[in-house]
């Protein structure tokens, strides 16, 4: 090898890369739906997980770590057969048996809470956070692999449950410093029971929902007739909360719907008292993204940010259990929060001594350690984009 410190010195301290032959690829072209995490973002997103985290802790939710491949028959079982299509799969080369990389953590969660926590004392509080791979993004979500966060409350169908998980939603999200929070609270069952109340097919069904959840008045009057008049007035609920549960109370709906009914009514009235702050609204007709709930459910927004910031609802384990739950998403987090302020961080030039060097770690500061000497330390520190130098024994702000 040769001597790096023979020839000049300045060649070694220097070092450029070597310029890209037009015809080979390009080492930083990635997959569509890829990027890289660069800095100061990266720092950035890790504290706000570990803040999202500490929030759960703080309402007794404990964190698992579930892997990033499993078999395709757990991933796929339950509420995961909805995210089939979205689900990269692959031979595990040991067991002959096909896998799944994950494209959502909660049906992973629930797998966990079904099986090696199945015996734990009920209610069961987890929370988790990690990364998820999607075979397509969508239309407010153009990334394939994103950071997902999020905990769930399992083992009770006490309404206090549903107002806890968004009560904790909203607290983390606001103490991050997102201004403008509102919560939209949908029934994603309230609509097919009315529907099967009336008599009516599976295609009728189907029809209405894509009406509402389209909004589509002048479809519904087309309709006409009983249904007409009964779906309308979820169409015109859709809105601000109090208004839209008074429009509610005209429908003349009995059983389960009533429950439902009743049930997001008296959420809202819980919501009210726990996060005053925060813009709560309903959607009754809205189901896209739900088909695995089985009660109410929500969805968290920003005023001038694209895409949700979560989403969550009350939903079965695949033993029966009944669950409650959180998705947050951290792209969309990312973009409500302000880019992070420079960081402080100090030269120090190669002939500082360790122990000061080490004190100032222990100050707070995070050192750049120079590795030859120059003769020109603050040209040094701005190019490693320093705010301070270490000079004559104490950190002096750069010129």
């Amino acid at each position: 090898m040769p001597d790096p410190g023979a020839g000049d010195k300045a060649a070694v301290r220097r070092y450029t890369p070597p310029a890209m032959n037009d015809d080979e690829p390009s080492l930083a072209l990635l997959p569509a739906g890829l990027t890289d995490q660069l800095p100061p973002r990266a720092a950035q997103e890790a504290m706000v997980i570990h803040h999202l985290m500490a929030t759960c802790a703080g309402y007794g939710y404990e964190r698992v770590k579930p892997p990033l491949v499993e078999f395709e028959d757990s991933l796929l079982a339950g509420p995961g057969q909805s995210l089939a299509r979205q689900t990269f799969r692959l031979m595990d080369p040991q067991s002959q048996r096909m896998m799944g990389v994950r494209a959502d953590m909660t049906v992973q969660v629930a797998r966990i809470a079904g099986t090696r926590l199945g015996s734990v004392p009920r209610p069961l509080r987890l929370s988790y956070a990690g990364s998820v791979l999607r075979v397509s993004g969508s239309q407010l979500r153009n990334d394939r692999q994103f950071t997902q966060a999020g905990f769930e409350l399992i083992g009770t169908e006490a309404l206090a449950g549903d107002a806890e998980v968004v009560q904790v939603a909203a607290e983390a999200l606001t103490s991050l410093g997102i201004k403008d929070l509102s919560i939209d609270l949908t029934m994603p069952t309230f609509v097919p029971t009315i529907c099967r109340g009336l008599g009516l097919s599976a295609d009728e069904s189907e029809k209405i929902r894509d009406l509402l959840d389209r909004k589509d008045a002048a479809g519904l009057e087309a309709i006409g007739g009983i249904a007409a008049k009964t779906f309308a007035p979820i169409l015109a609920a859709a809105g601000e909360a109090d208004t839209g549960l008074e429009k509610l109370s005209a429908l003349s709906i009995s059983g389960e719907a009533e429950l439902l009914r009743a049930g997001v009514a008296s959420l809202t009235e819980i919501l009210k008292t726990r996060i005053p702050g925060v813009a709560l609204t309903i959607d009754p007709g809205e189901y896209r993204g739900f088909e695995y709930e089985s009660g109410t459910c929500f969805t968290l927004f920003a005023k001038d940010v694209r895409g949700e910031l979560g989403r969550g609802g009350r939903y079965r384990l695949q033993n029966g259990e009944p669950a409650v739950g959180v998705s947050i998403y951290l792209d969309s987090i990312m973009r409500a929060l302000p880019a992070p302020a420079p960081e402080q961080k100090i030269y120090l030039p190669a002939d500082t001594p360790i122990d000061a060097a080490a004190r100032l770690r222990e100050e707070g500061w995070r050192t750049v350690q120079g590795m030859e000497p120059d003769s020109d330390s603050q040209a040094s520190a701005k190019a490693l984009s320093c705010t301070h130098i270490f000079s004559k024994g104490e950190a002096r702000l750069l010129d």
